[in-house]
């Protein structure tokens, strides 16, 4: 069982700018919770407790204002700060001494998942023993992402970054389990042309030895890359539609800890304390 997981939460924020020059992307708003709230509760609902935000060069006492040890969530938080972006696997690479001898998640702190099949999915996806495992959803545009072939068997047959000619519909999305290789295979990564060390060249190592495997999210399921303008607004509406509709909140904390018993009701009393006077409070108080 996978009980370490890596939030990558640095980046310029270029794509979004100039709404990213005071604030970080993964601490803007995705209607009433930050991005990095709906990152972070994938993790949660994986049961991983022991996480890893990588944040920008002097960033930490901002995420710290908000997420300062996982205490009230019955997680443990650490932060390590990122000089500058060199590319995802940079994020094992830094997060050496975290890992150790333990298999690891990444996920990047600006994607976003919604899906009644997601739970299970993300549970069955911490087994992971050996290898490297990623999440593929099928997208129109595929010209955009990085993206995999597949079997019928759900094989993984070929990884093309970006491809002009059509390759495969089935996007790498920003969520990865590895084996504890991880970090040793990435400090063997070149930087690429554009000078930082790629998640497809990583995936590819693991795909050459026959040890990359893959989970559709399937029908039901929605991905949104939050780090792009367009999906950003798209993921605004679509959390703002689910939670009037189910009057739930989509990606509330307090709420997968408590599911998972992690906390107790008086972690929840002092979140509300935390958060004052607001909506997010009221929807606390009916947990409890």
């Amino acid at each position: 069982m996978i009980n370490k997981g890596i939030v990558l939460s640095g980046g310029h924020g270029t794509r979004m700018s100039p709404l990213t020059k005071s604030v970080n992307k993964q601490l803007l708003p995705i209607y009433d919770k930050p991005i990095i709230y709906y990152s972070l509760s994938i993790l949660m609902m994986a049961k991983i407790k022991d996480i890893l935000i990588i944040v920008n060069k002097g960033q930490t006492k901002t995420y710290k204002k908000l997420l300062p040890n996982g205490k009230n969530l019955g997680i443990k938080i650490k932060y390590k700060e990122q000089p500058y972006p060199k590319g995802l696997p940079d994020a094992f690479i830094l997060g050496k001494k975290f890992i150790g001898k333990n298999n690891v998640a990444l996920i990047l702190g600006d994607n976003f998942f919604y899906g009644n099949s997601l739970k299970r999915k993300l549970k069955n996806s911490n087994q992971l023993k050996n290898g490297a495992e990623i999440f593929l959803h099928k997208v129109k545009n595929p010209h955009l992402f990085g993206v995999a072939k597949t079997n019928s068997k759900n094989q993984i047959l070929g990884i093309k970054e970006k491809p002009k000619k059509r390759y495969s519909n089935l996007a790498i999305t920003g969520l990865y389990f590895f084996d504890s290789k991880v970090v040793e295979l990435s400090k063997k990564l070149k930087p690429s042309t554009r000078g930082e060390l790629e998640i497809t060249d990583l995936l590819k190592m693991y795909l050459n030895k026959k040890e990359l495997y893959a989970t559709s999210t399937g029908k039901g399921t929605h991905w949104f890359d939050a780090g792009s303008i367009d999906d950003y607004y798209k993921t605004n509406k679509f959390v703002l539609s689910i939670q009037k509709k189910n009057k739930k909140k989509v990606a509330c904390l307090e709420e997968i800890a408590l599911k998972n018993k992690w906390i107790s009701k008086k972690h929840i009393n002092a979140s509300i304390k935390f958060y004052g006077n607001c909506e997010y409070s009221k929807y606390l108080k009916k947990l409890i």
